[in-house]
C-alpha cells in the first residue's frame, strides 16, 4: 500500500510523524524519530535559548487520553539548528516547529533556525501550557500581525499550528486571516487547553503546574480534531495541506483524518504511550483499512467523507 504523500511540496515516505511536543526534544530523541518509520522529524517547539519547562510532575496518561503542562521545554533554536545537518542523514524532511513568549522571540527562534534551511517551518499558535500566555491562535489580529513579520524572516514553505477551535466563527476568521498571510499548510489541533484530571484515591490533581490545569490528548480529543481539520479543508476548497493531529491511536483514527481532509497525520499521546514502535503499527493497520476499502493510496481517500 502506498503511503507515501506531497505535503506542501515536501515528499513524504509515509504520511505519519511525530506531533511536536512527542518525544522529540533531545538529540537522541530526533534521532529515534529518524531510524522509526516516521515520515517526517518534527523538532519539539524552539524558543530563542534553552528552557526547562513547567515543574513535573508535568505529563500524564490515562485510560482514553493524556494531560501535560509541559511549559516548552527545549534545548533553544540555536541547538536544534547545529543539530539539523545531522538529522539529514537519515533522509527525511525536517519540519522545525517555533515558539516565542513574545513577537521578537518567534522572530529570533525563525530566524536561528531558517539559516539552516529545514524542509518545513511550523508556527506554534496554540501552546496552552505557559502560566499568563494567553494563545495567540484565538487573537486573529495578533496572529495575522506575527505572521506577517515572519513571513519576512522564514525562507522555506511556512505553516501555522492551531489550538481546537469550538465556533465555525472563529474558523471562518482565522482561515482568512491564513489566506491573507500565505501560509503553506495548517495543523490542526494543538491539545485542548486546561483540562483538569483528578486522582480520587490521592484527591489531588495528576499534574503540579497551573494548579494541576493542562492541555488534553489523546483518543478522548479526536471528535473536536476531525471537526476542525473538516471545517479548514471545506474553507480552503481542498487546496490547503493540513496536518491533522489528535486522537489517533490506530490506523482507523488516521483513515478518518484522511477523509475529513487530512493531507498527513500527526501522533502525540499513542507515541508517548508505545514509543517510535507506533508508527510501524499504524501503517499496518491503515493499509489493511485502505485494502479493504479499495484505496490504492493514502491520498486517494483525503476528503471523501460523506454528508448526509
Amino acid at each position: 500500500m502506498d503511503l507515501s504523500v506531497e505535503f506542501a511540496g515536501v515528499r513524504l515516505a509515509s504520511c505519519l510523524m511525530n506531533a511536536a511536543g512527542a518525544l522529540c526534544v533531545t538529540r537522541d530523541e530526533l534521532e529515534a524519530l529518524g531510524r522509526a518509520r516516521s515520515g517526517a522529524i518534527v523538532t519539539k517547539s524552539m524558543t530563542p535559548a534553552l528552557r526547562r519547562g513547567n515543574p513535573d510532575p508535568r505529563y500524564h496518561s490515562f485510560p482514553g487520553g493524556s494531560i501535560n503542562s509541559m511549559g516548552l521545554p527545549n534545548l533553544g533554536a540555536p541547538a536544534y539548528a547545529a543539530l539539523l545537518p545531522d538529522l539529514r542523514r537519515f533522509g527525511k524532511p525536517v519540519i522545525a516547529s517555533v515558539a516565542g513568549l513574545s513577537t521578537a522571540e518567534f522572530l529570533e527562534a525563525a530566524r536561528a533556525i531558517t539559516a539552516v534551511r529545514p524542509d518545513l517551518v511550523e508556527v506554534n499558535l496554540s501552546c496552552p501550557n505557559i502560566p499568563g500566555k494567553p494563545q495567540i491562535g484565538y487573537d486573529v489580529q495578533a496572529s495575522r500581525a506575527l505572521l506577517r513579520q515572519l513571513r519576512e524572516v522564514v525562507t522555506v514553505p511556512m505553516g501555522v499550528k492551531l489550538p481546537p477551535y469550538f465556533d465555525p466563527v472563529h474558523q471562518d476568521a482565522t482561515a482568512a486571516m491564513l489566506r491573507e498571510a500565505g501560509v503553506a499548510f495548517v495543523s490542526v489541533i494543538n491539545s485542548v487547553g486546561n483540562g483538569l484530571v483528578v486522582d480520587p484515591e490521592r484527591e489531588c490533581a495528576v499534574i503540579k503546574p497551573k494548579g494541576g490545569f493542562g492541555g488534553l490528548g489523546g483518543a478522548m480529543i479526536k471528535p473536536v480534531a476531525l471537526a476542525n481539520v473538516r471545517a479548514f479543508w471545506k474553507l480552503f476548497g481542498g487546496r490547503m495541506p493540513i496536518l491533522g493531529t489528535g486522537g489517533v491511536v490506530s490506523g482507523a483514527d488516521v483513515f478518518e483524518h484522511g477523509l475529513c481532509g487530512a493531507s498527513a497525520v500527526q501522533v502525540g499521546t499513542a507515541l508517548m504511550d508505545e514509543g517510535v514502535g507506533v508508527f510501524e503499527r499504524l501503517e499496518r493497520e491503515l493499509g489493511e483499512i485502505l485494502a479493504r476499502k479499495g484505496y490504492r493510496s493514502f491520498e486517494d481517500c483525503r476528503g471523501k467523507l460523506r454528508e448526509l
